[in-house]
């Protein structure tokens, strides 16, 4: 108890003292006193002092040339994105000119050829239809900002899937649309929907959310049918159910772009050359006196027996061949 005691009587602060005076430690400073001690602080200070001295000198030559080489890293991005824009340009240049060459080749073959440029989907197309924006549920991290290889997939996730999509578009097809684009991306026979990941795929091009649809056609009639529609319904269900919104609206004037990478090839019917006729000849028959005379045209004369012997095959430019059994000829 008589620990308790003293601890309770006297606080920590006291019995530091005490221990302090106990063992003759009345200095408040810890520099040294004698004079191999301040020797030994004086040198190491001057250590320390020409260590920090010799990384600021290098540091500070070492800045212009950091500098330098960061700027030398800005000028060649620089350079390679305006080389890239470049090359973009020619792309989107040539593939202008392969447009009005093909659109010109097809038009002086067939009167029809030209129009049928837009309906396959090469061909830019103008007129009124219908527009459909789909946007992702809020909260999904829409966009790039999900890693596909940590996400759970499409599941139940208010994320607008591959195949919602394509029912979407097929109802469009399905109720009169001409012409479909899906973010600036024209539908062809060819076009896929596909999915990687969490990223919808056109052609294998991904989309980022929201997905703008267009489609030409006769946009009231066009979107009345699709509303009513199983499609309509559908998108009605993913918005009550997982929060994915859509806005339809009839719009007076579209203009959709042409398909990239698709070329369009058109048949032709070939007259079928005539084949050769054969030529009449001269054909060798039996004669009563066992002779042979020559006769204008290819004849088969009956055999002796009553047979009637087969003609040889016959080719372009030959006659028929007879012959006939020996023996006594009919008189």
């Amino acid at each position: 108890m008589s620990l308790l005691t003293n601890v309770m009587d006297h606080s920590l602060d006291e019995g530091y003292a005490e221990a302090a005076a106990a063992r003759g430690d009345s200095r408040d400073s810890r520099i040294p006193g004698t004079l191999q001690g301040l020797l030994t602080l004086g040198a190491g200070l001057a250590l320390v002092g020409a260590v920090v001295t010799v990384g600021a000198v290098n540091a500070h030559k070492a800045e212009p040339t950091l500098a330098q080489e960061r700027d030398a890293l800005i000028h060649r991005i620089n350079d390679s994105n305006g080389s890239a824009d470049h090359l973009q340009q020619q792309v989107q240049d040539l593939r202008e000119k392969v447009d009005n060459t093909q659109r010109q080749a097809l038009a002086s073959g067939d009167d029809g050829s030209d129009g049928l440029t837009g309906a396959v989907g090469l061909g830019e197309v103008t007129g009124p239809g219908l527009k459909l924006v789909l946007e992702d549920a809020a909260g999904t991290g829409g966009g790039g900002n999900v890693d596909p290889r940590a996400g759970q997939g499409f599941s139940n996730s208010g994320r607008l899937r591959d195949r919602d999509l394509q029912l979407v578009v097929n109802g469009l097809w399905g109720n009169g649309a001409e012409a479909v684009s899906i973010n600036g991306q024209r539908l062809t026979a060819l076009s896929a929907i596909r999915a990687a990941g969490e990223a919808v795929l056109v052609d294998n091009r991904p989309l980022v959310p929201p997905y703008t649809i267009q489609a030409i056609g006769d946009g009231p009639k066009l979107l009345t049918a699709f509303e009513k529609d199983m499609a309509g319904e559908y998108l009605r269900l993913l918005q009550e159910k997982y929060g994915i919104k859509s806005t339809l609206s009839a719009q007076k004037k579209l203009t959709l772009p042409a398909a990239v990478g698709v070329t369009l090839r058109t048949a032709q019917p070939v007259t079928p050359e005539p084949s050769p006729t054969a030529t009449p000849s001269a054909t060798p028959s039996a004669t009563p006196s066992g002779g042979t005379s020559e006769s204008p045209s290819a004849s088969v004369s009956p055999s002796a027996t009553g047979g009637s012997p087969s003609p040889a095959p016959r080719g372009p430019g030959r006659s028929a061949k007879t012959t006939t059994a020996t023996g006594a000829a009919r008189p």
